[in-house]
């Protein structure tokens, strides 16, 4: 999977990409929470009610300097959830462990994979159609740790880019 980055500064011919606390675009104010589950079985009475807020800032973003945005491009996740076009919430403070899906730098181009260290370091695509990629002895660059996948549910429309 490659990455186009959504929040990026051109500074030359060098092009970064925005930590979350840099966005104003991510500044809202917190949402109506329902907090009664919603039934994905059998249809229950509406017992639920607006009791709260949610922020979603407190909710995905624990480490807002750290914090990056990242779109996938590719189909190597799938049956972990990750689409492409989808928006992932990055946070690179995190210390990887097996069993994370994390972004990685290989040959200059970042990947997301799950981390898989036994019993044999590797990082796993979540789609059969792809082979694992084998960490040797000159280990890995991790770019950071996925903490949230962003995909929407509206007739394959991507989300938006950014300003």
């Amino acid at each position: 999977m490659r990455f186009a980055f959504p929040y990026t500064v051109h500074i030359g011919s060098i092009c970064y990409a925005l930590p979350i606390a840099c966005l104003r675009c991510i500044a809202m104010s917190s949402l109506p929470f329902f907090s009664e589950p919603v039934s994905a079985g059998f249809p229950s009475p509406a017992q639920g009610y607006l009791d709260e807020h949610l922020d979603l800032n407190r909710l995905c973003i624990r480490h807002p300097a750290s914090t990056f945005l990242l779109r996938v491009e590719g189909d190597s996740m799938v049956d972990a959830g990750i689409y492409s076009g989808d928006i992932l919430i990055v946070d690179r403070s995190l210390e990887a462990v097996a069993g994370d899906v994390v972004v990685a730098s290989l040959e200059g181009e970042f990947t997301v994979k799950e981390l898989q260290l036994l019993p044999v370091p590797m990082l796993k695509p979540r789609n059969a159609a792809y082979a694992p990629i084998l960490i040797g002895e000159e280990g890995l660059d991790l770019f950071g740790v996925v903490t949230f996948s962003l995909h929407t549910l509206r007739g394959g429309r991507r989300l938006p880019a950014g300003e």
